[in-house]
């Protein structure tokens, strides 16, 4: 899904829309914006007044809600399932890339200690000249 319009070195879960851009980036109003805050589907960043602050990737979440709502008839409970359940998956995701990893450097590890180098010097003496 393309990126709201902001810079490139901004990370996509730095809060940096009000929520009137949000909104109108999402194609949605503020109040349904505050809703789904509400019901915990969309959980934007907070400032010190407590002001929201939402995400290119709330953006992007508040656009999978709206297809999953409008497009698919999914209710609410039941987006906010699904949200939890990919949130799970890719939870999980980097947990197996990370196991991945591990196993690789253990396999690594294991056939270093097993295969001793094999490299053969050979040492020839030099004859003297007289």
């Amino acid at each position: 899904m393309p990126r709201p319009l902001i810079p490139q070195d901004v990370p996509d879960d730095a809060p940096v829309f009000v929520i009137s851009v949000a909104a109108q980036l999402a194609g949605m109003h503020a109040q349904t914006l505050r809703q789904y805050d509400r019901l915990g589907l969309v959980t934007p960043g907070r400032t010190g007044g407590g002001g929201r602050r939402y995400s290119a990737r709330d953006v992007a979440l508040l656009r999978e809600v709206q297809r999953l709502s409008q497009e698919d008839g999914v209710n609410l409970a039941g987006i906010k399932r699904i949200i939890e359940l990919e949130s799970h998956v890719d939870a999980l995701r980097a947990r197996v890339a990370e196991l991945a990893a591990e196993l690789d450097h253990a396999h690594a590890e294991l056939v270093r200690r097993s295969n001793p180098s094999t490299a053969l010097v050979v040492w020839k003496q030099q004859q003297r000249r007289r």
